[in-house]
């Protein structure tokens, strides 16, 4: 009997930061655990720093699992054929929700005889749940990106505040306890995959029934369709070349193309769902830097050992902009990181889209509804 373990979260909650420290933990009790990635675009960062430290990951891309249910059943089917796993971790899309409607139930109906689907876990940023709860209490109208992370927790069996080390102990009390009154139905975790503090409560979330199966969002389409389309998507590709004999320093220079981007939506006053990057060396090794929010530092995800002479990167940003806008602020961040760590860089794929968004291929009510 397989182990299907969905996770679902706003952008930059942690959700693959997640998925790897808890894929490590179940690892050491003795489980085969494989993840599962997913996008709306087809190159992924977040897949090079997961196969880094798991053996078994794949992906599902050019859409969310709802709209992409088919992929996810195939995913899973190949990974226990070739890899003999009995746990799979599948992380949704950051701008995803209606999951218990459009994955968790039709895999219960149509694969129950062969695998068990572990309570639906929504992993939350408490920054970003705080920062729309302060729009809230000051009356601004809900936008339509807040309507999505609600509905996102809204649906959860799990709730799984991450990055509990990033806030003060009393505050992320009144968190943890705001969360539980206002959704009764759900579990409530607070942990940080970072530190590994605490991940153990929420692997014993897992093992628990689902208690909150029988929900049922009533989804404003249009409104949902308004989110995606806030958000410009870049999944880019460059080639770098060090202009010195030295080679170039790849942490540096994703650093430098971060700190740029958190500047420049600080003046434009635009949200960052997430930017990551990735570069990966003539030698092998790689460099992986994210950011989650304007005007912040990047989070430093894993560091290049030494200068190389020449790497390839792979951006990934999701920033509520038109993608002409987002392009043009990643040619000018780029271009700084060149000049500032003696590199000469070629972008080599298409730029920014603003994904459609297709109704799910499957959408089940609770029995008995």
């Amino acid at each position: 009997m397989i182990t299907f373990i969905p996770l679902t979260g706003f952008l930059g909650a942690g959700k693959t930061t997640t998925m790897t420290a808890a894929a490590l933990a179940l690892q050491e009790q003795g489980r085969k655990v494989a993840v599962i990635t997913n996008d709306q675009g087809v190159e992924l960062v977040d897949t090079k720093l997961v196969r880094s430290k798991l053996d078994s990951v794949a992906e599902v891309t050019g859409g969310c699992f709802c709209c992409k249910f088919e992929d996810l059943v195939e995913a899973v089917v190949a990974l226990v054929a070739s890899d003999g796993v009995d746990t799979v971790i599948a992380e949704a899309v950051g701008s995803c929700t209606d999951l218990q409607a459009t994955v968790v139930r039709p895999l219960r109906q149509y694969y129950g005889d062969d695998m068990v689907v572990a309570p639906l876990t929504t992993v939350v940023d408490p920054l970003r749940h705080l920062a729309f709860a302060r729009a809230a209490e000051r009356g601004e109208p809900e936008s339509d990106l807040s309507y999505l992370f609600r509905q996102q927790v809204t649906e959860a069996d799990v709730i799984a505040v991450n990055k509990l080390d990033t806030i003060k102990a009393e505050r992320a009390e009144e968190l943890l306890a705001s969360l539980r009154t206002s959704n009764p139905k759900a579990t409530v975790v607070g942990y940080s995959a970072t530190t590994g503090s605490h991940l153990e409560t929420l692997l014993d979330a897992w093992q628990a029934p689902a208690t909150n199966e029988d929900v049922v969002l009533d989804i404003d389409y249009d409104r949902y369709a308004a989110a995606e389309a806030q958000l410009a998507w870049m999944n880019q590709e460059l080639d770098l070349t060090a202009a010195a004999g030295d080679g170039f320093d790849a942490t540096a220079w994703a650093r430098t193309v971060l700190q740029e981007l958190s500047t420049w939506a600080t003046e434009h006053d635009a949200v960052i769902g997430h930017a990551k990057i990735t570069v990966e060396t003539a030698d092998g090794d790689f460099a992986k830097l994210s950011l989650t929010e304007s005007g912040a530092q990047p989070t430093l995800d894993r560091a290049a050992d030494a200068h190389a002479p020449a790497g390839r990167a792979v951006v990934n940003a999701r920033i509520a902009c038109e993608p002409d806008a987002l392009d043009a602020a990643v040619t000018e961040a780029v271009e700084a990181a060149d000049l500032a760590t003696a590199v000469t860089s070629t972008a080599t794929t298409p730029v920014s889209f603003k994904p459609s968004y297709p109704r799910p291929v499957h959408r089940l009510a609770p029995a008995g509804a």
